[in-house]
C-alpha cells in the first residue's frame, strides 16, 4: 500500500489528485459490496467460499495493475475486483467469531484481539517486505508477489478451513433486517462514533509526520521513531486489553480510549519537541489498540446473531472514516495551519 501513490505518480504519470479520486472510488466500492454481502452472509451462505472468492478477486485486482495503464480502465477494473475482495476482512472476522462460538470459548474478546493484532503485525512487516521486493524486482515483482500471496490465502482457506454456514433466519424474524440496519438508532450511533474515531486516527497518521518536520523541526528519523514505537506498542496492548475483555465492558473501554485520545492530542497541541511526541505514543498506541481491537468486539457483542453484519459495520466505518480523514486532514492543515489542525482533531 505505501508504494501505490509512488507507482501512480511516477510510473503512470498521474497527478496526486487523480490518485486520490482512484483511492476514494475503489474504497467506496468496497463499502458497497460489503454492505450487499453482509446480511446475506448471515443467512446461510458459506463463509469459506466467500473468503476464497474475495482472495481470488484481490489477486486479480493487483495483477490488473500490470495489465492496464489507462486511468479509467484501471479505475473500473480495480474498483470492481478490489471491491469484491474487500469482503475478506469482515468475513474472516465473522468466521473467527462463529468459530469461537462453536468452541464455546469464554475468551472471545481475546481471540478477536489476537486476530486483530496479526493485522497490526502485517502493517509492520508488509512495508518492510515491500521495500525489499521493490528494490529486487520493481513494481512488477511487487504486484505479482502480492497477487501470489492472495492466491496462497485462497489455497489455505480451501485446504484448512471447514465450511461454515450461518444459521438462516427463522420465519417470523422479518424485523431482523431493521434491527441490524443503520435506520436503527442503536446501530447508527456507534457506527457514526467509530467513523469519527477512524477519521481522527487517519488525520493523525497523515499530519503528525508533517507536524514533526515542519512545525517542530524534527528529522525523518524522529518520524520513523514515532510511527514505529506506536505500531510496536499496539500489539501487546491489544492482547492485554483482549485478555481483560471479560472484566471490562467494551463500552467502558471505548469511552476510556476516547478520553486517552483527547489527552494525546492536547499533548500534541502544546508540544515543542519531537521527544515529547515519542513519549506520547504510549497514549496513541493505547487508543489505537482499543479502537482497532475491542472496537470489533463492540459490534459483535451488540449483534451476536449477525456476525457478518457486525464485522461489516466495523469495516465500513473504518474505510469511510479513513477516507474522510485522508481528505479532511489535507484541507484543515492547508487552510488552518499545523497548530489549529491539531486543535481541530482533539476537539472533534
Amino acid at each position: 500500500m505505501p508504494y501505490l501513490p509512488l507507482y501512480f505518480t511516477e510510473d503512470l504519470g498521474m497527478s496526486v489528485g487523480a490518485f486520490g479520486v482512484f483511492m476514494a472510488v475503489s474504497s467506496l466500492s468496497g463499502v458497497v459490496v460489503n454492505s450487499l454481502i453482509a446480511k446475506r452472509s448471515d443467512s446461510g451462505l458459506d463463509r469459506k467460499w466467500l473468503l476464497i472468492a474475495a482472495a481470488l478477486s484481490c489477486a486479480l485486482g493487483y495483477a490488473s495493475y500490470l495489465a492496464f495503464h489507462n486511468f479509467f480502465i484501471l479505475l473500473i477494473v480495480v474498483s470492481i475486483l478490489n471491491g469484491l475482495g474487500a469482503a475478506a476482512i469482515p468475513q474472516i472476522y465473522a468466521y473467527a467469531h462463529e468459530s469461537a462460538n462453536a468452541s464455546q470459548s469464554d475468551d472471545k474478546a481475546l481471540a478477536v484481539s489476537a486476530l486483530r493484532s496479526l493485522i497490526s503485525l502485517g502493517f509492520l512487516v508488509g512495508p518492510l517486505g515491500g521495500t525489499f521486493l521493490l528494490a529486487a524486482a520493481g513494481y512488477r515483482g511487487l504486484f505479482l508477489v502480492t497477487s501470489a500471496l492472495y492466491l496462497a490465502i485462497a489455497t489455505l482457506v480451501f485446504v484448512f478451513l471447514a465450511s461454515r454456514k450461518a444459521n438462516p433466519r427463522l420465519p417470523g424474524k422479518s424485523n431482523a433486517s431493521d434491527a441490524t440496519s443503520l435506520s436503527n438508532r442503536q446501530i447508527r450511533q456507534p457506527f457514526i462514533a467509530f467513523f469519527l474515531l477512524f477519521m481522527v486516527n487517519a488525520m493523525n497518521l497523515i499530519n503528525t509526520p508533517l507536524f514533526i518536520v515542519n512545525e517542530l523541526h524534527g528529522t525523518h528519523t524522529d518520524v520513523g521513531l514515532v510511527v514505529g514505537i506506536c505500531a510496536g506498542l499496539e500489539i501487546p496492548i491489544m492482547l492485554l486489553l483482549g485478555a481483560l475483555g471479560r472484566k471490562i465492558s467494551n463500552h467502558t473501554l471505548m469511552m476510556t480510549g476516547s478520553v486517552i485520545a483527547v489527552f494525546y492530542f492536547v499533548i500534541l497541541s502544546v508540544s515543542n519537541d519531537p521527544l515529547q511526541l515519542i513519549v506520547a505514543q504510549l497514549l496513541q498506541a493505547t487508543f489505537v489498540a482499543i479502537v482497532m481491537g475491542n472496537g470489533l468486539s463492540y459490534f459483535t457483542t451488540m449483534l451476536p446473531n449477525s456476525p457478518g453484519v457486525a464485522t461489516t459495520l466495523y469495516a465500513n466505518a473504518s474505510t469511510i472514516g479513513r477516507l474522510a480523514g485522508t481528505l479532511g486532514s489535507g484541507i484543515i492543515a492547508q487552510y488552518a495551519g499545523g497548530d489549529r489542525f491539531i486543535g481541530c482533531v482533539w476537539r472533534l
